[in-house]
Formats: C-alpha cells, sequence, structure tokens
C-alpha cells in the first residue's frame, strides 16, 4: 500500500505539467474576434484557454510557460474544403476515397475515410492550417463533408463535426461535344426531377419514422437526410457561374432546405439574391486563371472583394491537396485586389467556424475555445513568415513534413 501511495505522489508533478497546460508570455496575440493584445500573456488549461491578459496575468505554479516575445498568436487556420486524407495521388485509384458509386450516397461519411498518416497533412500544417473540411464528391447527392483536425492517430481523434455538411453537386445545364442543348435540357430536367423525388422520399421516411408505422425498418441512406430535412445540417451546394446559382437558390427555396454554396466563381446578378437570403459562400482559389480566355485578367482575384462589398459571409477552400498549403496566400492575393485584410483573415479563421457550426469551440482566441493556434514570426498571410509552433486542442503539433525532411537531407549532402 505504502508503494503504490509513493507512486501516485511521484507523478503529481507530471499531472500538473499535462502536454494540454501552458502559458504563452509576452506575445502579440491576435482574436480575429477583436483587437489585437499587445505583450499579451495566454493561458491554456486542458487544451482550452482558460485566460487572455497583460504580461501580469497569474500563471498557476508550475505551468511550462512559453516565451512569446516577438512572436503573434494566431487562431489556427480553417480550409473550407479540401480532400485531405480522402485522396494520396490522385492518378492512383488505390490512393484515392474521395468518391462511391452511385447518385445518392448521403449515409457516406468523410470522416471515417480520413488517412491520419497521410502525407499530405503534415504539409498542410505546416503554413497554419490546424482544421480543414474534408468534401466528398461524386453523384448528386455525394455524401457528408466532415470538418476534420489535421492531428490524431485515428479519425476519430480527428473529428471537429462528422456531419458539417452535405455534399450536392448541383446538375448544370451546358451542352457540349456532340450533345445537342435539347438533349443537354432534358438531361438537366430529369437529374432535377430525380434529386427533388428522392427529397420527397426522404421526407415520407421523416414521417413514417414519427409514427412509427408498423414493422418500419431504418435506410440508412434516407436517415441521413433526416438533419438536412430538419434544417440542422446545410447543403453544400456547388454552383460555379451566375445561372447555376440562381438555380441552385430557386430549388433550394421550393424545397425549403437550407444551403451554403461553394466554389462560385462568377456570381453576377445572383449576388443579390445570395444577400437577401443570407447564403454563406465558399470561394474556390483566388490564384486561378479566368473562367473564359477573354474575361479580365483579374476575375479570380476580384471575386472576395465582389462579395464582401455586397455583405456576404464567405470564407476560403482550396478543393484539392495538391496546392491546400496556399492557403494563407489565396487570402492574401484577395487582400492585394482590394479585400481588407481582417475580412481575409476571418475568412480563413472565424467565418468557416461560424458557417459550419463549430464557431462555439474553434475558429478564434477566446477564453473557453479549444486552443486550436499558431504561433508565428509575422503575419500569416505573408510568404516570409514562418510558423514557429502549432497546437491542436492544446496539443503541440509537430511541424515536421515530407518538404522538411528532403530539405535537410539536401542540404547535407557531401
Amino acid at each position: 500500500m505504502r508503494r503504490i501511495l509513493l507512486a501516485v505522489l511521484a507523478a503529481l508533478p507530471l499531472m500538473g505539467a499535462a502536454d494540454d497546460t501552458f502559458a504563452i508570455r509576452a506575445a502579440t496575440v491576435h482574436p480575429v474576434s477583436g483587437p489585437k493584445l499587445e505583450n499579451a500573456t495566454l493561458l491554456v488549461v486542458n487544451g482550452t484557454i482558460a485566460e487572455i491578459g497583460n504580461a501580469k496575468l497569474a500563471v498557476p505554479k508550475g505551468t511550462r510557460v512559453i516565451d512569446g516575445k516577438g512572436l503573434h498568436v494566431y487562431p489556427g487556420i480553417i480550409d473550407s474544403s479540401t480532400q485531405v486524407g480522402l485522396s494520396e495521388i490522385s492518378s492512383v485509384r488505390e490512393t484515392s476515397d474521395v468518391s462511391e458509386l452511385g447518385d445518392f450516397k448521403p449515409q457516406l461519411r468523410a470522416a471515417v475515410a480520413i488517412n491520419p498518416s497521410s502525407e499530405h497533412i503534415p504539409v498542410i500544417r505546416a503554413n497554419g492550417t490546424t482544421t480543414a473540411l474534408a468534401v466528398p464528391g461524386g453523384g448528386l447527392i455525394a455524401g457528408q463533408a466532415s470538418m476534420m483536425h489535421l492531428d490524431g492517430w485515428t479519425w476519430e481523434d480527428m473529428t471537429v463535426r462528422r456531419d458539417a455538411a452535405m455534399v450536392l453537386n448541383f446538375p448544370t445545364l451546358s451542352a457540349s461535344g456532340d450533345r445537342s442543348f435539347a438533349d443537354a435540357r432534358r438531361n438537366y430536367d430529369q437529374q432535377i426531377r430525380n434529386l427533388s423525388a428522392y427529397l420527397e422520399s426522404a421526407r415520407r421516411y421523416q414521417k413514417a419514422k414519427a409514427a412509427p408505422v408498423p414493422d418500419f425498418r431504418i435506410d440508412l441512406a434516407l436517415d441521413a437526410m433526416l438533419p438536412v430535412l430538419e434544417g440542422k445540417v446545410p447543403l453544400l451546394v456547388g454552383a460555379e457561374r451566375e445561372r447555376a446559382v440562381r438555380d441552385a437558390i430557386a430549388w433550394a427555396d421550393r424545397e425549403k432546405l437550407k444551403i451554403v454554396l461553394f466554389n462560385v466563381r462568377r456570381p453576377g446578378k445572383a449576388m443579390t439574391e445570395i444577400k437577401s437570403r443570407n447564403i454563406p459562400v465558399i470561394l474556390g482559389p483566388t490564384q486561378e486563371l479566368p473562367l473564359e480566355e477573354d474575361d479580365p485578367y483579374d476575375e479570380a482575384f476580384t471575386v472576395p472583394l465582389e462579395f464582401h462589398k455586397a455583405g456576404v459571409k464567405f470564407a476560403f477552400g482550396t478543393f484539392g491537396n495538391q496546392f491546400a498549403r496556399n492557403l494563407p496566400y489565396q487570402a492574401a492575393t484577395a487582400v492585394a485586389f482590394g479585400l481588407p485584410y481582417e475580412e481575409a483573415l476571418k475568412a480563413i479563421t472565424i467565418n468557416p467556424a461560424e458557417i459550419f457550426g463549430i464557431s462555439a469551440i474553434t475558429g478564434s482566441v477566446e477564453k473557453g475555445k479549444w486552443a486550436d493556434l499558431i504561433l508565428t514570426d509575422g503575419d500569416p498571410l505573408e510568404v516570409k513568415t514562418q510558423v514557429k509552433r502549432m497546437f491542436i486542442k492544446g496539443k503541440e503539433v509537430d511541424l515536421d513534413s515530407r518538404h522538411t525532411r528532403l530539405y535537410k537531407k539536401y542540404m547535407a549532402r557531401p
């Protein structure tokens, strides 16, 4: 008994110095939700931000203290559309788990397909991204997009919100190749009918489940649609051009569904409808070529400014893996073309957190939220800035990656 007691007492100092409990002193804290704090102290306890104050803020005895002099604390960056963990090498089928067969797959969850050992994850973390929305593809209703932390041994460890959104690849009306416009129109109308019919099936299932009817059986696909019908989970609707945006909004109005538009490139006059309905938007990469060869060269660069002027809430997504590490610079390009800096920073932190229903726990540096933080030597939107340290739920994350390993390897070459 005495031996057990001694072992417990010996462990107490270690328990007091938990990995997810620490303080950062003398840093400049950028909450995003409010003005920056110079020479501030940030206290994290059990992975949660406990206090933010001045240099004299009392820190419990035994707490690990990190010197933040000359450094900056920002909330971890959030990528609002990726295939992180779902696809390793897109041209190698065995390494890609982005989509499944079929038009209607609402029961599929991106979270369970995430590969925690993906080489893309540490590369994406290196520039400050702590959280990403993994978006499935294929078919009309592709499945559930999941908000994931970019650290963890398993997909369960990484999941922030498993059902952040239901992905809808909204039909587009376009004639291409040998197909005439009339054929394209018939195909489009048929897809819309199929989509509406599927929603009607989900509503009938909803009523039967509420009754319940005799011999009622759970249908995993239709059951997954219930949070969408109830407005608890938004439909993430892909619509690139003005016509597609108008059609998607009109359809959502008829079906009485809550939507988030994504990859909007050319909203045109549909901007008024987006604003009047308070529909959030996920913008694609700004560092893109124009859609058509005779379009203005800066079309993609200036779209974020258009949405800001219209008063629409938006966030940025990278829509893949290859250039996901460049998310801060996508936002920076928008700043160079007129978007206010503060709005660009919000579009990769607090805005996506609000859009996908996780703002109570992350997205800004505030008391009571998870310590999803980056410690930098400057502005994270600047290419020259280095992310010195990263914390996800208060746990420090290794910033080593395949890129840094190769750099060290060849720098040490004889």
